[in-house]
């Protein structure tokens, strides 16, 4: 396991100068040493670009990259002992679950009875310990990535593990039990982590901390908590939770909030706001049905509504603005289609122009 850090670190494929239009923008961060990252956003936010800058088959265009406080910018991937494991998983497929794992270890020169005992460690963990002497190539998709991660972990010597949306081809049953054990790898392991993902409920579930990304920059850096409840900006707040944060137009007078003539106390107020786009944002989770009007209650009317099992989504419109409000199964739908929809103040945020005023 090794503390990794970014030293003003940028890329541009095409060596351009404009740093606007680099795939990576310089960045400083410090990635602690046993800890679990994910790396969310789109495709082509430059999550693959940091990972392989990490790894080496990447040598970026600016900065300094360090393990545990050692340059090794220049140091070729075989040295950097660093296991990848890939979207598509990479395996032997004239060599036995067996060997495919212990391949690693022969490379190394260790001895038989140390590569048996490994291999079984490890084949104990991911619970395939029963599969050892098959042929790799007659497994399934979930099975072949089990096999990917196990080949990366079998060293005893990988400063850290890196993972490339490792988990998209897999169905999602599959997904949930190889989360598990990935986990419960690292807690054994004590391994740096950096999990790169498009997909929040894989990032949420599985890292310590999340470093939402978009177009080459690192948006928002923290526990999952912290982004589900305090987003930084609206491309969190609506990249991060399902359905995504609802936000509502308002104006400041006189250091208060008012949407339309409603006026909205919000805990964490700023004073008297100007920008050209002011808006309070609420998680739907925390908008909830009231039996009438009251402080920080808007009158709405109720669209629809998605079922998604445990819960349903009501979709509703107050002053021209759509609102999503989460409900337990249990509450059911309401009868009335003319709603009243309690804000709590301790749950609104205040964003000017995107961001978190």
């Amino acid at each position: 396991m090794a503390k990794i850090t970014l030293s003003n670190i940028g890329h541009s494929y095409n060596k351009d100068k404009d740093q606007s239009t680099w795939a990576l923008k310089p960045i400083d961060m410090v990635w602690e040493s046993g800890k679990t990252y994910a790396l969310l956003g789109p495709s082509g936010c430059g999550k693959t670009t940091i990972l392989n800058t990490i790894s080496g088959l990447i040598t970026p265009h600016q900065g300094r990259l360090l393990f545990d406080d050692k340059d090794v910018t220049d140091i070729p991937t075989a040295q950097r002992n660093i296991a990848q494991v890939f979207q598509f998983p990479t395996i032997y497929r004239s060599m036995s679950v067996f060997e495919n794992l212990s391949f690693p270890l022969v490379c190394r020169g260790w001895k038989a009875d140390k590569i048996k005992a490994r291999v079984h460690e490890i084949a104990e963990i991911l619970d395939i310990t029963d599969k050892l002497g098959r042929s790799a190539v007659k497994l399934g998709a979930d099975e072949k990535q089990l096999i990917s991660l196990g080949r990366g972990l079998v060293r005893d010597d990988v400063s850290a593990l890196l993972m490339d949306e490792p988990l998209t081809v897999i169905d999602p049953q599959s997904k949930f039990e190889l989360r598990k054990k990935i986990k419960a790898i690292n807690k054994i392991n004590n391994l740096t982590v950096i999990y790169v993902t498009h997909d929040q409920y894989e990032a949420m579930t599985f890292a310590d901390e999340l470093l939402v990304m978009s177009f080459g920059e690192v948006i928002q850096r923290g526990t999952p908590e912290q982004l589900f409840e305090k987003p930084n900006s609206k491309y969190v707040g609506n990249f991060i939770g399902s359905p995504a944060m609802n936000f509502l137009p308002v104006e400041s007078r006189s250091g208060e909030m008012f949407f339309g003539s409603t006026k909205l106390q919000v805990k964490d107020s700023k004073g008297d706001l100007k920008g050209k786009a002011l808006e309070v944002g609420i998680r739907p989770e925390y908008v909830s049905v009231a039996s009438a009007p009251g402080e920080n209650v808007l009158e709405a009317d109720l669209l629809g509504h998605d079922d998604l099992g445990s819960v349903r989504v009501l979709k509703c419109i107050s002053g021209g603005a759509p609102i999503s409000v989460k409900i337990p199964r249990s509450q059911g739908i309401p009868a009335s289609k003319k709603l009243h929809l309690k804000l709590p103040s301790e749950k609104l945020w205040v964003y000017q122009d995107g961001n978190l005023a």
